[in-house]
């Protein structure tokens, strides 16, 4: 008889296939309310690995972080009257607290645009005082009707970034560079993630925002997912809270602002994105553990060594873990070990022992093919291994590049896009040519514009800017 998958093969069904990866690689599990999580302590350590290198890109800005409360005035929200209304029908709100009615109920921050507000327009002076750049690693709630692991959840985790500027210049170049240098270089150079970087329609534009910048990558499947958004504001939150400095002139002015923030949601991009029907497969730059050495047998010999490897290759600056639990039959832990897709198992055996080799088996690019591995001096590993996850990593994004290049679609007619993103791809459209009707129909079909892009694929300076190009897709 054949052996039963581990997984349930993409290609069977892609959602299942994705959610016994979420909990066979014990990434998380539901949380006691409906679409709540639990994060454990392996998808944890992805998104801590995310934050670690995101939080030191966002401080080289200037950005300094802060922390919000939770609970937010209702009334907070209905100074906004855009942003309000998007919000609306996911909204949890609290009304009643230590036993009694609150004279005011609180929402539970969906976002916090309001409350950071109204404390910019306590903090905000003088044109000494800006630009003021803020940001926050908190978790939100928006009550999510279709909840998925990591995808959409009620709770999440993200930063959310909030700044104000004395001018439109000013908060449009920083909107920019949030966009590009911070999101999309962490997510192609660490998560290995192609990203399509563009604009919204005004259909698909964060509420109360006059721009929204975009980052969007194609899945495994072919549908499309937002990795990352950056709003410019304009000057609305500042008129509904007079938020205001007195400039050089003497003179009182409202202030620009920004908005911007990334999710839990790139761990689910990351299965999904570079997963495959064995398992995961980790970026090494983002790889919580790069390299896993294995015991094969419980042999003194064989135990001593492996650790003598772990801590060779922890002087090289990778991140090791020595897996001697002999008691557990090695096939299973190898099997474990692809499922959690780390990067690269050294695996050492009596045998091994006697050559001075160990058995290399790489995750992501495998020579010698699928579950094959090679013989490697022990001696060579604490120089060959970095030149290795390095290959991978660049392997991995080369890979996510081709599967969106050779998927997407050049159409001319409604019809035409709506056949390319309904058979797993996306279409390229000239937005001249699609319009806010064509949107329209396309929604009829559970398709979206995920972006405007230029002709070259660059981000467009205005929503009908010409040659405007639409990237279309079916989206989670």
């Amino acid at each position: 008889m054949a052996k039963t998958p581990v997984l349930t093969p993409q290609a069977e069904d892609f959602p299942r296939w994705y959610q016994d990866i979420v909990n066979k690689a014990e990434l998380a599990d539901n949380g006691p309310v409906r679409g709540t999580m639990v994060i454990r302590p392996y998808g944890y350590g992805l998104w801590e690995r995310m934050q670690q290198d995101m939080d030191a890109r966002i401080k080289e800005t200037g950005t300094q972080n802060a922390y919000f409360p939770l609970l937010i005035p209702q009334s907070y929200l209905h100074k906004e009257a855009e942003h309000v209304e998007g919000f609306a029908p996911e909204l949890a709100v609290v009304t009643h607290g230590g036993g009694k009615e609150l004279e005011e109920p609180a929402v539970v921050r969906p976002t916090s645009e309001m409350i950071v507000n109204e404390y910019f327009a306590k903090w905000v002076q003088s044109y000494r005082d800006l630009p003021l750049l803020i940001n926050q690693w908190a978790n939100v709630v928006r009550w999510e009707l279709r909840p998925r692991l990591f995808l959409r959840t009620t709770e999440f985790l993200w930063q959310e970034g909030h700044t104000a500027h004395a001018t439109y210049e000013e908060a449009r170049d920083f909107a920019a560079r949030i966009h590009r240098h911070v999101y999309a270089d962490f997510m192609r150079d660490v998560l290995a993630m192609d990203v399509v970087l563009g604009r919204k329609t005004a259909r698909e534009r964060f509420a109360g925002a006059i721009n929204t910048l975009t980052l969007e990558g194609m899945m495994g499947d072919g549908k499309a997912l937002q990795l990352g958004t950056s709003h410019e504001l304009g000057q609305n939150f500042a008129k509904a809270f007079h938020t205001q400095y007195l400039s050089k002139e003497g003179k009182q002015e409202l202030v620009w602002q920004t908005s911007w923030g990334s999710t839990t949601r790139m761990i689910g991009a990351l299965v999904m994105m570079h997963g495959d029907d064995n398992g995961l497969r980790i970026p090494p730059r983002l790889a919580p553990i790069q390299v896993v050495v294995l015991a094969i047998k419980g042999d003194d010999a064989v135990l001593a060594k492996v650790h003598e490897i772990g801590d060779a290759l922890r002087a090289a600056g990778i991140r090791v873990h020595v897996d001697d639990r002999t008691d557990t039959p090695f096939g299973r832990r190898a099997v474990d070990w692809e499922l959690k897709g780390v990067p690269v198992r050294v695996e050492i055996g009596p045998r091994d022992l006697e050559n001075g080799t160990a058995m290399l088996a790489r995750r992501i690019l495998n020579k010698q093919g699928p579950g094959g591995k090679e013989p490697v001096a022990v001696e060579a590993l604490p120089a060959l291994l970095p030149t290795v996850l390095e290959e991978d990593q660049a392997l991995l994004l080369k890979q996510a590049r081709e599967r969106r290049e050779s998927r997407t679609t050049d159409v001319t007619t409604v019809d035409e896009a709506v056949e390319a993103a309904t058979s797993g791809g996306w279409a390229r459209i000239p937005w001249a040519t699609l319009g806010e009707a064509g949107e329209a129909a396309l929604a009829e079909h559970s398709v979206s514009v995920r972006c405007l892009v230029t002709e070259d694929g660059a981000v467009p300076d205005a929503d009908d800017a010409a040659g405007n190009v639409a990237v279309v897709a079916r989206a989670y």
